[in-house]
């Protein structure tokens, strides 16, 4: 007798319910990574949508930035400065399991809609705000962005070249801070599990990023001295930087331990004696001469093409890598896709990083704006 198919699993949060006042990128990142896993995610976007619709047309007509962010969830569009609509919105918001919002500063609150009051009228809900700066302080109601936040928390001051800042070239303060929500939330959601009660949570963009620079602020606060702008270099580790081959390709290598040092200089630089003494010897010293320390290794390198220093660096077991351009990304062996459904046609996108033998993973389609209004209006009126 044959056995019964048996039924896929359930996704992980199949069954939740999240309303996300979402817009821009921290916020949109941790509720698209929700409804990747299973939850109902509601979209609530201004009339007209997301002013993120509009960042770019890059991908067929839509969004770079919206199609990455907004997958698999519902879109409604309210004006919740009309008591009607937010009325609707209350209404959302007592059935659903997670709230998340990041809207200008204070405008929340204006409505009614902190997550500390959330939470006081619905014990269960998990509130989420993100914010620039946080909820209090000085720097409560200053408007931020990613790159501004890149500036005001250190980061630009030690990315790029000697000679000025720079930005770094993904809004990290912005994926930074939606990473931490979604932790945040899936912490509460296991907390609600054991205690029936849900959490108000506060992130930031200045929060995620100043942990993010714990080691450069430690060096400053401890050392006197905060790593400076070195390009592609390490600050504290030798040789860890790029090289140009004879080919025009550029390399980057990174020593991490004494035993790699000596593998590299004997099997690959032809200099055994540099592990054993002389200025090279170890870590310390390497930093301490890493000008003279570059040039003769450039001096090596410059002489062997792409596919003659890989063999030499793998058989040496030295960690290496090319700096590619983003073409270089495109068809790199490495890089995993997902196809997604986009209002103007499929997109192939990166998949998401982890993987486990339990994926049951949802990579619905992004909405057009309001798609789902009057059939929501209906079902929450």
């Amino acid at each position: 007798m044959t056995e019964p198919a048996a039924s896929a699993p359930a996704a992980p949060l199949s069954g939740l319910l999240v309303v996300s006042m979402d817009q821009a990128v921290a916020a949109p990142f941790a509720a698209s990574r929700l409804a990747d896993a299973g939850a109902r995610v509601i979209k609530v976007e201004r009339p007209g949508g997301d002013f993120a619709r509009a960042y770019d047309r890059a991908v067929n007509g839509d969004s770079a930035y919206f199609v990455w962010l907004n997958r698999g969830k519902e879109s409604v569009e309210l004006d919740i400065k009309k008591p009607d609509d937010l009325a609707l919105l209350s209404r959302m918001i007592a059935r659903a399991d997670v709230f998340i919002e990041n809207l200008a500063p204070g405008a929340a609150a204006r409505a009614g809609l902190g997550a500390e009051a959330l939470c006081a009228r619905h014990p269960r809900l998990i509130a989420c705000s993100i914010s620039g700066y946080g909820q209090d302080g000085p720097y409560a109601d200053m408007k931020s962005y990613d790159m501004l936040v890149q500036a005001e928390s250190g980061l630009a001051s030690i990315t790029g070249g000697p000679e000025a800042p720079a930005r770094v070239g993904v809004s990290c303060c912005d994926i930074g801070a939606g990473m931490y929500a979604h932790a945040a939330i899936l912490q509460a959601l296991f907390a609600r599990e054991r205690t029936g009660r849900g959490a108000a949570i506060q992130v930031s963009l200045f929060d995620a990023m100043a942990d993010w620079m714990t080691v450069p602020l430690l060096f400053h606060d401890y050392a006197g001295k905060a790593p400076g702008r070195v390009g592609l270099r390490h600050p504290s580790i030798a040789p860890y930087e790029t090289y140009e081959l004879a080919d025009g390709a550029r390399v980057v290598i990174s020593i991490q331990n004494e035993r790699e040092w000596a593998r590299f200089a004997g099997e690959v630089l032809g200099h055994p004696e540099w592990a054993a003494a002389g200025p090279y010897k170890d870590g310390i010293s390497r930093v301490a001469n890493r000008p003279a320390l570059e040039r003769d290794i450039a001096a090596v390198f410059g002489k062997c093409g792409r596919g003659e220093l890989s063999e030499k660096l793998k058989k040496a077991g030295i960690a290496f890598g090319f700096v590619n351009e983003v073409a270089g990304l495109s068809t790199h062996p490495a890089l995993r896709r997902v196809s997604v459904e986009a209002p103007h046609g499929p997109v192939a996108m990166p998949a998401p990083p982890a993987r486990t033998a339990l994926d049951n993973l949802n990579f619905g389609r992004v909405p057009a704006a309001g798609e789902h209004t009057e059939r929501i209006r209906r079902e929450f009126s």
